[in-house]
């Protein structure tokens, strides 16, 4: 017989990865999506201005703060936070829409707006990405060559409280390799597609002509 689903059991699958800057989240994030076609971008909106090749509705959407105060003041963000100075947020809709249509969602975001995407998405897979060490946390923002070195000097200090909440998430992936990191993102996506919960979500036809509650 079926069983009587929550608001939060969507057929799709909502990965929410979170990490300090220059952990490497963004690249892995990427990679993942080029090799899996089954998962899809959540876009976030934001009030910093593009860097490099990023363009508006590809990364970032990119908005004022009075356009981002209106979408505050319309309920339209499931969650959104101060980072770095700068606001981001996530559109409530443009997640319900995709994993209602049985799409997984993958979504970058800082630690503070995983825990509420949890309030909010039950069944969300929280995944935190650790960098190998201090050192090679430093060097990768210095490599970047985008930020003023007390930009630096305040995301070496932002990371250590982000990094706190790590034990807050379903799963760590220390990012010391990248292809060994993305192996394990990968993983974790094969993973919980297989998980009794989901695979209930995502083929209920089959489990309730098979007479599985």
């Amino acid at each position: 017989m079926p069983t009587e689903s929550r608001p939060t059991d969507y057929p799709g699958n909502l990965f929410v990865v979170a990490a300090p800057s220059g952990a490497g989240k963004s690249s892995l994030v990427k990679a993942l999506l080029e090799l899996d076609a089954a998962v899809h971008p959540s876009v976030s909106h934001t009030t910093r201005a593009p860097r490099g090749q990023e363009k508006h509705g590809r990364e970032y959407f990119f908005v004022s703060d009075a356009e981002f105060d209106a979408m505050i003041d319309h309920g339209a963000f499931v969650e959104w936070a101060h980072v770095h100075g700068r606001r981001y947020g996530t559109s409530r809709k443009a997640i319900e829409e995709r994993i209602a249509a049985g799409a997984d969602v993958v979504l970058e975001i800082d630690w503070q707006g995983a825990l509420q995407i949890r309030s909010t998405f039950a069944n969300a897979v929280l995944i935190f990405i650790l960098p190998p060490s201090w050192e090679e946390l430093r060097s990768r923002l210095e490599r970047r060559g985008e930020d003023a070195p007390e930009v630096i000097e305040l995301r070496l200090r932002n990371a250590a409280a982000e990094m706190a909440h790590a034990h807050e998430f379903d799963f760590v992936i220390i990012n010391e390799l990248f292809e060994r990191a993305l192996f394990a993102l990968k993983a974790i996506v094969h993973a919980q597609r297989l998980r009794f919960t989901a695979q209930r979500r995502a083929r209920a036809a089959t489990f309730d002509a098979l007479d599985i509650p």
